[in-house]
């Protein structure tokens, strides 16, 4: 199935990968593809009156496989009845039922949702004695042995390339065992343990020698996050040091990814490389800057030879000479930069990236969570404001996981505090307060927060984006928060974008018919919130087209603190002078809670702060090494057409 979509999904032939690949438009057409293919698979079993040994995965890449399994059983008549599976692995210690078991998560996602024997199925156990684990891990490899093997197994892969729980360093014929976390992996992991302290050090994993006994291996990997992992896994030489290049000497492997994931595979990222092209605008100037770059020279200063010594011969006979294309890029990307992000007035706007008129408008700028807006756009955000333009920001989820539990007690304290310093009787303050106190010292890791917490933690920050808000000059009335419903869960896990959402995110533009959309183009994770939001707008952008004030409706994508758009991709820079990015700083310093010691840190030490003036520093070197003018920092923008 997955096979026969190759050549329709890429659109290549050549290629520099040592594996497989498939890629497709977008995880939910790759995971209905996959799903096909293990639809497909069972049903031969069937057919042959045999079990179908399947190895599972855990984490965000499969939730798609597993919905779409999960539709085929009700809908299709998929049955399961003749399914064995196996799971990579599980956390140690870990109870079956904690909120982040991958038994909770198997049998939410599947296993419970479809007529698979519930003594079918195989979870390694995170609650044995430590001494039992060895004898354990043997039995679950001879399981497996006795049933003629894995018939296909499905993986993820980590951003040290691990499949399983394979850190770094396994061997190709380790076997399965408990083993010690990666720093990188249980940085990635913190985020549904509420921080790095309470996420854990081992796990139980399924051996790499397993995995490659596979008759069929299915590698899935979504997001601009996985990119550069997936280009060393498919490209680089097999190494213990990245366990998924293994799978390069796998006789049945594949990887199927989506566009994003793929985007830095030799033959997707620099194509001119691989065969000839039919140079476009957009290949011909992401190939000239990539070049200046690497050599480090200014746009205007590339050479014919520049051009012959890096593979792009072609473009030079067909638009050359050299002088010729440079200036046609150092052109366009000097058109990019405007210190007018919603158009300048009574000027000619033919080489600018916004409209002059209407010279004023109307803009709403989305956040995901309450501080994205002043970390990303900060800078642009202000100077909207500043130029007299009509500005609304939407908060479109409350960001009350991120608050800490300490952060939550401490306010509900200064409640009741207040209430008895002025002579305020109000018993159910001191009674909210109490429930929140006592559920807060007996609060066990990961355990979801009971209501009042999770209010409290939402208020906190609907105080702290009104503060920004008002920092920049916003009055109440354009101050709008949205709440969206797949947001509050309690936990990591959100629920899938509703109709809700989708609605209320629409009731809010045709409230506003604004002439500029700003909204956050984080796509590095197809199930994190930025995602989500994003398919809320596009969604909502889509069905309110063919009113008539969307005509007259830009769409304008920023990035949030981790990353920024490609300096290739960039089609509006907002420049910022050093007394513009302090303002910024002092705007993101109003979300207190997100200060010294963040929830959700990341991989990333630094506050958010010291990460977007770093990131907008970076952007503003970038065009100054590529010959352009010279600034203190940058935003970025990407203009979205519908």
């Amino acid at each position: 199935m997955i096979k026969s979509n190759i050549d329709k999904a890429t659109g290549f032939e050549k290629r520099f990968e040592n594996i497989n690949t498939v890629v497709f438009e977008n995880s939910k057409t790759a995971s209905i593809a996959v799903a096909q293919e293990i639809a497909a698979l069972i049903r031969f079993k069937q057919q042959q009156n045999e079990s179908c040994v399947l190895g599972l995965a855990t984490g965000s890449s499969p939730k798609g496989l597993y919905a779409e399994l999960v539709r085929m059983h009700k809908e299709e008549g998929l049955s399961f009845r003749n399914v064995i599976t196996f799971n990579l692995d599980e956390y140690y210690p870990m109870e079956p039922d904690s909120i982040n078991s991958y038994v909770r998560f198997m049998k939410e996602l599947l296993l419970e949702q479809v007529d698979i024997l519930p003594e079918n199925y195989n979870i390694p156990d995170g609650t044995l004695p430590k001494e039992k684990i060895q004898d354990y891990c043997a039995q679950y490899e001879e399981k497996i042995e006795a049933l003629g093997g894995i018939d296909l197994q499905i993986l993820g892969i980590g951003g040290n390339g691990h499949i399983g729980f394979n850190e770094s360093g396994s061997l190709q014929n380790s076997k399965t065992r408990l083993v010690a976390l990666d720093h990188i992996t249980r940085v990635a992991a913190s985020k549904d343990f509420s921080g790095l302290t309470n996420t854990p050090r081992t796990a139980i994993t399924l051996g790499v020698k397993k995995i490659m006994e596979a008759k069929q291996v299915i590698l899935m990997a979504w997001g601009e996050g996985k990119s550069n992992i997936v280009k060393a896994s498919a490209e680089g030489t097999v190494t213990n040091l990245i366990p998924a290049s293994f799978l390069q000497e796998h006789n049945n492997a594949i990887f199927v990814l989506d566009q994003e994931a793929a985007s830095k595979l030799t033959r997707i990222n620099t194509p001119w490389l691989v065969e000839k092209i039919a140079w476009t605008d957009k290949l011909t100037r992401k190939a000239v800057l990539r070049m200046a770059l690497d050599l480090k020279k200014p746009i205007l200063r590339l050479t014919d030879a520049d051009y012959i010594e890096n593979g792009m011969s072609d473009l030079l006979a067909d638009s050359g000479p050299a002088y010729n294309i440079n200036i046609n890029i150092f052109n366009k990307l000097q058109h990019t930069i405007t210190g007018w992000p919603g158009g300048k007035p009574n000027a000619d706007d033919s080489n600018r990236p916004e409209r002059a008129e209407p010279s004023r408008k109307r803009v709403l700028i989305f956040s995901p969570h309450p501080d994205d807006d002043i970390i990303s756009m900060g800078g642009t955000f202000m100077r909207l404001q500043e130029q007299g333009h009509e500005v609304h920001v939407a908060y479109q989820t409350s960001g009350n996981i991120a608050v800490a539990d300490s952060e939550a007690e401490r306010f509900a304290r200064f409640v009741c505090d207040y209430n008895e310093k002025f002579g305020i009787d109000s018993p159910q303050a001191d009674t909210i307060y109490q429930k929140a106190h006592e559920f807060l010292i007996n609060k066990k890791t990961s355990q979801k927060d009971i209501p009042e917490v999770r209010h409290l933690k939402g208020l906190i920050r609907k105080g702290e984006a009104r503060a920004t808000a008002h920092f920049v000059g916003l009055t109440d009335d354009q101050i709008h928060f949205m709440d969206l419903p797949f947001y509050e869960t309690g936990t990591i896990e959100k629920k899938p974008l509703g109709e809700a959402d989708i609605q209320l995110t629409m009731e809010l533009i045709e409230k506003i018919q604004p002439h500029q959309i700003f909204a956050a183009g984080d796509l590095a994770d197809p199930h994190g919130t930025h995602k989500v939001c994003l398919d809320a707008i596009l969604e909502a952008v889509k069905n309110l087209k063919p009113k008539d004030f969307m005509k007259d409706c830009w769409l304008w994508l920023y990035r949030g603190a981790w990353q920024e758009w490609g300096i290739d991709e960039i089609e509006m820079a907002v420049p910022m002078s050093p007394d513009q990015v302090l303002a910024k700083r002092h705007g993101i310093f109003k979300h207190q809670s997100q200060k010294d010691g963040v929830v959700f840190q990341g991989t990333d030490a630094r506050e958010f702060w010291q990460r977007a003036e770093d990131r907008n520093k970076e952007t503003a070197e970038l065009y100054d090494q590529l010959g352009l003018s010279n600034y203190a920092a940058m935003e970025a923008f990407v203009r979205w057409k519908f």
